[in-house]
């Protein structure tokens, strides 16, 4: 059954109401123009729930602009969704990668590094490495149904590689279905070289006002919550709470530690005073699986227009490619090996959603043995 409007669908049922599916859901195509973001290839998904999202085909299948019922999701930055050909990856001594960063709901940083930009083995490596500045090739989309429920797809490759260094393909597949406040990203990244690569891969997921407000909150089964460095060490304890933007705020880092054993964690971003549709309370939720993604970060940045929280799901920290080979961390890709990553992403939209997920994240510390 489509759940729609307050109201149960079948199929059938469905289709006597519309002329075509796309008068309520649809994955619309389409070349920017004007200024950096000029040429870039962009899909919009739509889905009859209020969520709605940008798949940019030109930048490595992430997800640029969010929104939920016309209320904002995702921060986004002055940058705008430049071209890839814009892409400065040595630029301002390895921190070219700034300059395109258009925020968004989704920024994937890796495959061969991601972090701090820095020296590893006596190469210099950029800011969160090139994947999201990469066009991607055989791209598609589709609508289908599945029973009684109405898919919309998203398909994509990206290449990372270079001659005598790696050759990384990521496989990505975005999908949501009619009607609900979701969306699950699927990606395989496999190793079509013939050398062992280091691979390092972040989901940077960037989310900004208005749910990131004074009063905004984090949900998330933290046991502990180490600070980065001495900017982070200051409010330590309050690394779960946001105040309003303050101009010369210097961002906070927290690497995350969530109980072991764990199948499923569940982190959100709350605003329970926002009221978006006559509905009060609005939240965002990322899901993802702790054996395919062992670290997580969280970027506190609260200064005035660059106003955001990261929930960053990774393989690594982001302290560099060179930390993670000392510390014996850095992860590598076999020839031919392939390595699946999934990550589902919610809107909660209301409180009895926010006391849910309050809920899921009390279970999951008690069940662990630790106070909620």
């Amino acid at each position: 059954m489509v759940a729609l409007y307050g109201q149960s669908f079948t199929k059938e049922q469905l289709l006597t109401y519309v002329g075509d599916l796309s008068q309520i859901a649809r994955v619309l195509p389409y070349r920017l123009q004007e200024g950096k973001e000029d040429g870039v290839y962009a899909l919009d998904v739509f889905n009859g729930s209020g969520l709605r999202y940008t798949v940019l085909a030109s930048r490595g299948m992430d997800i640029s602009s969010a929104s939920f019922n016309g209320c904002a999701l995702a921060w986004r930055s002055a940058t705008t969704d430049a071209h890839p050909a814009y892409f400065d990856h040595e630029g301002e001594g390895g921190r070219g990668w700034l300059r395109s960063f258009y925020g968004g709901l989704v920024v994937t940083c890796g495959l061969t590094y991601a972090g701090a930009n820095g020296e590893d083995e006596g190469r210099l490596y950029g800011l969160h490495g090139r994947i999201s500045n990469l066009p991607a090739y055989n791209v598609s989309y589709e609508t289908r149904w599945e029973g009684d429920e109405y898919a919309l797809t998203v398909r994509g490759k990206v290449r990372e590689a270079t001659v005598f260094g790696e050759n990384l393909e990521l496989t990505r597949t975005i999908t949501t279905y009619l009607g609900s406040p979701s969306l699950h990203i699927h990606d395989e990244v496999a190793n079509l070289g013939y050398r062992t690569t280091e691979h390092m891969i972040l989901y940077h997921i960037n989310i900004g006002f208005p749910i990131i407000a004074d009063g905004a909150r984090l949900i998330a089964p933290t046991l502990n919550a180490t600070p980065r460095d001495a900017d982070a060490e200051e409010d330590a304890e309050r690394y779960a709470e946001f105040d309003a933007p303050k101009a010369g705020y210097r961002e906070k880092v927290y690497f995350h530690q969530f109980p072991p054993q764990t199948d499923q964690v569940a982190v959100s971003l709350v605003n329970p005073n926002l009221q978006v549709g006559g509905v009060k309370g609005l939240g965002f939720r990322c899901r993802y699986r702790p054996s395919q993604l062992p670290r997580f970060s969280e970027w506190k940045m609260l200064d005035a227009g660059t106003y955001v929280v990261g929930l960053e799901p990774a393989n690594c920290l982001v302290l560099g490619r060179a930390h993670e080979r000392k510390a014996g961390t850095l992860q590598f890709l076999e020839p031919g090996e392939v390595r699946q990553y999934d990550i589902t992403l919610d809107v909660l939209w209301g409180m009895e959603a926010i006391h849910d997920a309050e809920q899921e994240c009390q279970h999951m510390l008690e069940a662990a043995g630790q106070p909620a």
